[in-house]
């Protein structure tokens, strides 16, 4: 289970962060603050920032995570550690009002800043920017995009990392649409909504085979990434989908993980009738322009 033998950890550890003074940056000339072991002008610009192939970077965007990202935190240190793999996260908050942002400069003192960095922005300006945001500010050869909510296990990532050298690909997609996969946590109306948005996706679009295009969870060698980012034009959990069919439209191969999907524990769902139709218009603008 997600959460077995570090929910009574993390819960100390979110405590022991909320008594602890946080440092306060002020905002960059851009609205962005970033905190890490480069600059904040390093950090911010990705021509000055000297990648390594031998680490990877996480991704994190986050908007009212304060609870989930102490946890999302310590999942990801033990799964790369148990690996000895080199690793950074890399922390991209969007003004939280729950105040994410103070417990993200905390972790930073706990794990340090060559594990953890920040990126902090005026507002809630895109999932598609705070990935951007996130590459510019991290160094790693390879890249992986998760959510901070505690709904993908970073215990997947050594399988992930495997099927990207065995199989020589250019992009690892967690799928919860092949034997192994699953949904744990959602009732029969959200689980037939997902699985009909994914189904359109793959009936109407040309993406290589890939079976889960609405997920969110995947690595990807930062060529590639740095590619299909600036291509990419839907909002929304479109946004995901357009990846793939990018990646696809690029040449790139795609593998897949079976991954399980469990719903948030702490917070509320971004998803609503807003993204639905956000969803529907990216679908329909990427079936007549690709």
């Amino acid at each position: 289970m997600l959460l077995h033998g570090v929910g009574a950890r993390g819960a100390i550890l979110l405590f022991l962060l909320l008594l602890r003074p946080a440092d306060v940056n002020p905002y960059g000339t851009d609205g962005e603050t970033c905190s890490g072991q480069a600059t904040q002008r390093q950090a911010c610009d990705r021509n000055n920032t000297a990648v390594d192939a031998m680490i990877y970077s996480v991704i994190l965007p986050t908007y009212n995570e304060r609870e989930n990202l102490p946890i999302i935190t310590q999942l990801l240190h033990d799964a790369f550690s148990d690996e000895e793999i080199d690793y950074e996260v890399v922390v991209v908050d969007d003004s939280s009002p729950d105040n994410t942002l103070d417990v993200a400069k905390r972790l930073q003192q706990v794990f340090g800043e060559d594990h953890f960095r920040i990126v902090s922005r005026p507002g809630k300006l895109g999932l598609g920017s705070a990935y951007s945001a996130g590459l510019k500010a991290s160094k790693g050869g390879r890249v992986i995009l998760m959510d901070a909510d505690l709904s993908h296990d970073p215990k997947h990532i050594p399988q992930m990392i495997q099927v990207m050298e065995s199989e020589k690909v250019d992009i690892v997609s967690g799928t919860r649409y092949k034997s192994g996969g699953g949904v744990a946590g959602w009732d029969t109306f959200r689980k037939l909504t997902s699985c009909g948005a994914n189904f359109l996706a793959t009936f109407l679009l040309s993406t290589g085979g890939a079976s889960d295009l609405t997920g969110s969870f995947r690595l990807y060698e930062r060529s590639a990434i740095e590619l299909i980012l600036p291509q990419v034009g839907s909002k929304g959990y479109a946004f995901q989908m357009e990846i793939l069919v990018r990646a696809h439209k690029n040449g790139l191969k795609i593998g897949e993980v079976p991954i399980a999907f469990v719903d948030r524990i702490y917070g509320e769902s971004k998803l609503g009738a807003n993204e639905i139709v956000l969803y529907l218009k990216g679908l329909l603008n990427l079936f007549f322009t690709t």
